[in-house]
């Protein structure tokens, strides 16, 4: 038994049993995949794997058993080397950051900033992508940690905290007939070409939440994962922004206007997540601190001891 092998199978789980995938993930080839499966099969005298012919279709009762058990034992061999990395050098390394771009825009920066100057010798790899993606590098290990206002909390495998509220602000061009209405209304919105997140992003949820049960049909004609990329497009008069209240500043943001829209959506709550089980050095565990400074060391230990505990 190796650690080759029980990469395999993991990877042949996560990757929706496609070999070629599994193979580019672990820099090898399809049959050297097939081969590793097929000895640790061969060792532990249990088949893992449900196949049709030579494709793998699904994991067997006993395989779905044997996957948690891999899954530890990767989880804690990572660990293991985390933790020689943190006696060896407790102040140097790379943090690995996955967050959605409003996030990665808006919310970051500042703490970054801090942070760097505490720990000069860490340096920062910042990724940036949709929410489900966020969630799989986490979960994967290629990101140490995960930021995002949706998604997080819905795997099991992962430890997520919530770190702050925020509401949606709208979003028109100077002179737009919204800045002369009072007590705006979802009515008044869709009487109007709206931009906004895509699906899945920045409290897009929400937003379609509270038209739906308002039985009022918006008519969303652009969206786009950016907020920056919005703001363009409604300055360009193309419609009505929906916006996340820290993307828009009013000093920066010349020839737009916001209007209070807290009324209408429902407020929001950025998570930040790490892997279950993980080992987080010391200067991760900072990082997780000064992003969300409501926490204590103590939340983030227990809470990554045992899903009762989180």
């Amino acid at each position: 038994m190796n650690f080759q092998q029980l990469r395999s199978i993991r990877e042949a789980a996560r990757r929706n049993f496609n070999l070629t995938e599994v193979a580019n993930a672990l820099f090898t080839s399809q049959p050297g995949v097939s081969r590793q499966i097929r000895e640790l099969e061969d060792e532990l005298g249990v088949v893992i794997f449900e196949r049709n012919g030579k494709r793998l279709t699904g994991l067997t009762d006993p395989g779905k058993g044997i996957l948690k058990i891999i899954d530890r034992l990767l989880v804690e061999a990572e660990n293991l080397q985390q933790a020689s990395q943190e006696y060896t050098g407790q102040n140097s390394g790379t943090l690995t950051i996955a967050a959605t771009h409003t996030q990665a825009r808006y919310a970051l920066p500042k703490v970054v900033q801090s942070f760097r100057a505490a720990f000069p010798d860490v340096r920062i790899a910042l990724q940036q992508s949709s929410p489900e993606h966020i969630a799989e590098w986490v979960l994967s290990g290629k990101a140490d940690i995960g930021i995002a206002t949706e998604g997080l909390s819905q795997f099991p495998d992962l430890v997520s905290f919530p770190c702050y509220r925020w509401s949606h602000l709208i979003v028109v061009p100077d002179g737009h007939p919204l800045l002369g209405r009072t007590n705006i209304r979802l009515e008044d919105l869709a009487e109007f070409p709206l931009i906004t997140y895509d699906v899945g992003f920045t409290g897009r949820g929400h937003l379609d939440d509270a038209f739906a049960r308002a039985g009022v049909r918006p008519d969303i004609v652009l969206t786009a994962m950016d907020s920056d990329v919005i703001k363009q497009y409604v300055s360009l008069g193309l419609g009505v922004g929906i916006v996340a209240s820290m993307a828009f500043d009013h000093g920066r943001d010349k020839g737009l206007r916001a209007v209070e829209a807290s009324h209408l959506f429902a407020a929001n709550t950025t998570r930040l997540a790490v892997r279950r089980g993980a080992y987080l050095r010391t200067y991760a565990q900072e990082f997780i601190l000064q992003f969300a400074p409501e926490l204590r060391r103590s939340d983030i230990e227990v809470a990554l001891a045992g899903p009762e505990a989180a």
